[in-house]
């Protein structure tokens, strides 16, 4: 019988893992969507509002926040991926450098918005 699930080749290869590992894995990638749409938010948000921030900086903090913000799904669906995977075959889970880079630029966008503030 053949797998209907997606991504099939995924789901065609090793064990089913305990179902309560499969949801957390998927608590875990929505928690990511929803960050995603924060950090857009909040990008459009800064840079539509203001606040009084130097315009240079503001548009450079929102442009950060944005970036993080499509960055945030590409971390939600390879990460899902990885620890699907490595739960389906027992291996050890994944780590990951894009969540490090999405902190890197949510720190940047905050440094942004100080400077702009300050020279405002």
């Amino acid at each position: 019988m053949t797998d209907k699930r997606f991504p099939r080749k995924l789901f065609s290869v090793g064990e089913d893992p305990d179902p309560r590992f499969t949801l957390a894995n998927e608590r875990t990638f929505l928690a990511w969507i929803r960050t995603a749409l924060a950090l857009i938010a909040g990008g459009v948000a800064l840079e539509v509002f203001g606040l009084g921030l130097h315009p240079g900086f503001r548009l450079a903090a929102s442009f950060l926040l944005l970036t993080a913000g499509v960055a945030a799904p590409l971390q939600a669906w390879f990460g899902w991926r990885g620890t699907e995977r490595a739960l389906r075959h027992e291996h050890s889970l994944p780590s990951s450098i894009t969540g490090l880079i999405i902190t890197g630029l949510i720190c940047a966008a905050g440094v942004c918005v100080i400077i702009g503030t300050v020279l405002a």
